[in-house]
C-alpha cells in the first residue's frame, strides 16, 4: 500500500503570521512526488533518460497549517495521457483537509532535451495511485 508523506514543519517553512508560507506548498508537493516515485518506481528509476518536467501548478489554500502540525501529503492522480499526466494533493493536518493542488507532468529525455511518451513501466507506477477526478 502506498503511504502518503508524512512532514515535520521546520521553523523556517512559517511567515510572519505563524503559518506554513503559500510558497512552502510547492516544495511540499515536490516532496511527496519524489515519496510517492520511490514507492511507485524504486531507488534505481533513470530520471536523465525518463525524466519529468514540470508544467504546471495550482493551488488553493483552504485553511492554515502551523508549525507544530502533523502535516500529511497525500498524492492521487488525475489524469494520464500519452506525453503527460497530472497529480493532485492534499495537504491534511489529523485527517482535515487544509491545501489542495495540482500539478501538470511532461515526460522528458534530458538527454535527448525532448518529450517523450510516457513509460511503460511508469504508466503502471501511476496508476497504482488513487484517483481523484474532481478538486
Amino acid at each position: 500500500m502506498i503511504q502518503p508523506l508524512r512532514l515535520q514543519v521546520r521553523f523556517s517553512d512559517c511567515d510572519m503570521l505563524q503559518h506554513v508560507n503559500n510558497a512552502v506548498y510547492l516544495n511540499y508537493f515536490e516532496e511527496a512526488r519524489i515519496h510517492y516515485f520511490r514507492q511507485l518506481l524504486g531507488t534505481d528509476w533513470d530520471w536523465q533518460r525518463n525524466g519529468i518536467l514540470l508544467r504546471k501548478n495550482e493551488l488553493e489554500y483552504l485553511k492554515p497549517v502551523f508549525l507544530h502540525d502533523p502535516v500529511e501529503v497525500h498524492c492521487y492522480l488525475k489524469h494520464i495521457g500519452e506525453k503527460s499526466f497530472t497529480m493532485s494533493y492534499e495537504v491534511k493536518v489529523k485527517g482535515e483537509l487544509r491545501t489542495t493542488g495540482t500539478s501538470v507532468l511532461v515526460c522528458f529525455d534530458n538527454l535527448a532535451g525532448r518529450s517523450m511518451p510516457i513509460t511503460p513501466k511508469m504508466r503502471a507506477g501511476l496508476e497504482k495511485l488513487p484517483l481523484l477526478l474532481e478538486q
